[in-house]
């Protein structure tokens, strides 16, 4: 009866350890697992995680027009260093130009609920002439930028800046920021302004915006909120003010901008998507802070010239700097086809697109040296992309019709790369 008991003991014993080591192990798994899953969103995040320090992968290598290579290095400190601040920065250099590149900043939280930081930068780079940004964007980080590879048109800039993120509810995102900005074109232009002319200018501006999602859903995860389901329509508004003679500032002026952004099916299966963007700018504003309709099409003569990739929502068969505006509104559809099934790890989609693009200016004389035309009569293009054909790239057909038709067909047409890849 002993011996029995004994064997029974040994036996619970053996078992205990083995379900203890069994859970060690599986502890083990899920924690790599954990650190594997963290890794792959920073990456897909444009970041390289360290201990204390991520590095920023935007920065190593990109490719213009005007600076033709640039590379170099940036990165943000993370939670491990602090929770309460951060500092930011990066150093490229443009092999084209020949010239340094370099941002230093840091921030510091206020209010952990509401994610409230205040930060401050210094900035020495190069900005495309037309662009605009919306301050409450999320970090956007591809692979390669496609518009990159292709623009020309850019100005110098020096710029500090004081800014204010503030969190109202989860689903009420607002950022404020107040810059001081010398400008200089790296391109002949001159704005004239009465009897003023301007190579080279100073901007003190004001900006407010505000981006509302109010169908997503959120949750917290590690004292922050994360949206775990986007829902639709989401509504981005901004707001800037230039302020003459505010530190010197040669303009008065002020731009009101607007995106919607609404989607609708399955992702899973069809969806389409239609993205709105509207702005407006009253005042003297100089060519760098007009509008353009994000053309990216190469100002070359044959179609395969022209070959390049295609971008996310940018108009295809628009080339760069044909058109600039103080008020337009441009219009994006696109139709996602339920992916094709050919296998577990092959399903390329194809997807149908148009675009239409509105926009008038005043006073086009007031910039001088430079030549581009206005979109008063409406650009419409159409066409369709085949994506993830083959390690991410597929192909894009693009073809502009309407008042903005040109005589030789071949014009006409973009056909391109698309890449889609995701972590």
């Amino acid at each position: 009866m002993l011996k029995h008991c004994f064997f029974i003991l040994c036996l619970c014993a053996s078992f205990l350890l083995q379900a203890q080591s069994f859970s060690e192990d599986n502890t083990e798994t899920v924690k790599d697992s954990l650190k594997k899953k963290a890794f792959i969103e920073h990456l897909g995040n444009g970041y390289f995680p360290t201990k204390y320090f991520n590095f920023d992968l935007r920065y190593l290598i990109k490719y213009n027009q005007y600076e033709a290579l640039r590379t170099g290095l940036g990165g943000i400190t993370n939670d491990a260093l602090s929770k309460t601040f951060r500092i930011n920065g990066y150093l490229v250099y443009g092999f084209g130009d020949d010239k340094f590149k370099y941002s230093v900043g840091g921030a510091y939280r206020l209010a952990e609920k509401s994610n409230t930081w205040l930060s401050a930068s210094y900035t020495d780079d190069l900005q495309e002439t037309g662009s605009t940004k919306f301050l409450t964007d999320k970090r956007f980080f591809q692979f390669f930028e496609p518009r990159l590879l292709n623009i020309s048109l850019f100005h110098a800039h020096v710029t500090k800046t004081l800014s204010l993120g503030h969190q109202i509810t989860p689903k009420l995102l607002t950022e404020s920021e107040f810059s001081i900005s010398h400008i200089d074109p790296t391109y002949s232009y001159i704005y004239a302004v009465g009897d003023e002319s301007y190579s080279e200018f100073d901007i003190s501006s004001a900006k407010f915006a505000i981006q509302w999602n109010p169908f997503s859903t959120y949750e917290v995860s590690k004292n922050e909120q994360k949206e775990v389901k986007e829902g639709f329509p989401k509504f981005t508004l901004q707001y800037t003010k230039s302020f003459k003679d505010v530190f010197k500032s040669d303009f008065n002026f002020s731009k009101f901008d607007f995106r919607t952004i609404y989607q609708f099916g399955d992702e899973k299966g069809s969806y389409s998507q239609i993205v709105l963007v509207a702005g407006i700018a009253n005042g003297n504003v100089p060519l760098t802070h007009l509008y353009h309709a994000y053309p990216n099409n190469i100002n070359k003569e044959t179609i395969l010239q022209r070959f390049s990739v295609a971008g996310i929502n940018s108009f295809e068969t628009m080339f760069f700097n044909e058109f600039f505006s103080d008020k337009f509104t441009t219009f994006q559809f696109k139709h996602y086809l339920k992916p094709f099934d050919i296998s577990p790890s092959y399903k390329p989609q194809m997807v149908l697109i148009t675009r239409y693009a509105l926009g008038n200016i005043d006073q086009p004389e007031r910039h001088e040296n430079i030549s581009f035309g206005s979109l008063d009569k409406g650009y419409t293009e159409s066409g369709f992309e085949l994506n993830k054909l083959l390690f991410g790239f597929g192909l894009s057909f693009t073809y502009r019709y309407g008042a903005y038709h040109l005589p030789d067909i071949a014009d006409n047409i973009a056909f391109k790369f698309t890449f889609n890849l995701t972590l």
